[in-house]
C-alpha cells in the first residue's frame, strides 16, 4: 500500500552548497528509483541545533515529502545511516489529517511568496505618481 511520508534530515554544516545539492539529489533519486513519488521538497537552510550533535552546533535542514510503499522507509533510513554527511534524520508516516495540514501549509507558503511581488507593484506605481504631484 502506498502511504505518504515526510522525512527531514540534517546534514553536516561543513558541506559546500554543491555537496548539499548532491546529497539531496541522491535521496530524491533513491525515492523515485524505488517507485516513490516526490510530493514536495523544501530547503530549510543552515540552522542552529538545539544541542550539539557530533560536536557540531549547526546543520543544513532539508524536508522531503513523498509517497512510497511502506517497506521502502527501511531502505531509505539504512541509506541515511550509511551516509556520513547526514547527522540526524526523522521519517514519519502522514495520516489524512497531516496530509491536509501539509497541503494547507504549502498553499499558505505559496501565497506569502506571491504576496510580496504584488505589494511591490503598487509601491512602484506610487513612486511614479509622486514626482508628477510635485
Amino acid at each position: 500500500m502506498v502511504n505518504q511520508y515526510e522525512t527531514v534530515f540534517i546534514a553536516t554544516p561543513v558541506l559546500s552548497e554543491t555537496q548539499m545539492k548532491e546529497a539531496v539529489a541522491k535521496y530524491v533519486k533513491l525515492i523515485t528509483d524505488n517507485g516513490g513519488e516526490i510530493v514536495y521538497q523544501e530547503d530549510w537552510g543552515l540552522r542552529q541545533l538545539a544541542y550539539p550533535i557530533q560536536h557540531k552546533t549547526t546543520g543544513f535542514y532539508y524536508l522531503i515529502e513523498f509517497k512510497a510503499e511502506s517497506q521502502f522507509v527501511a531502505t531509505l533510513e539504512t541509506q541515511y545511516h550509511r551516509d556520513e554527511r547526514i547527522i540526524r534524520f526523522l521519517t514519519v508516516a502522514l495520516d489524512k489529517d497531516a496530509v491536509a495540514y501539509a497541503e494547507k501549509r504549502r498553499a499558505n507558503k505559496a501565497a506569502k511568496a506571491a504576496a510580496p511581488a504584488v505589494e511591490e507593484a503598487p509601491a512602484a506605481a506610487q513612486e511614479e505618481e509622486a514626482p508628477e504631484a510635485e
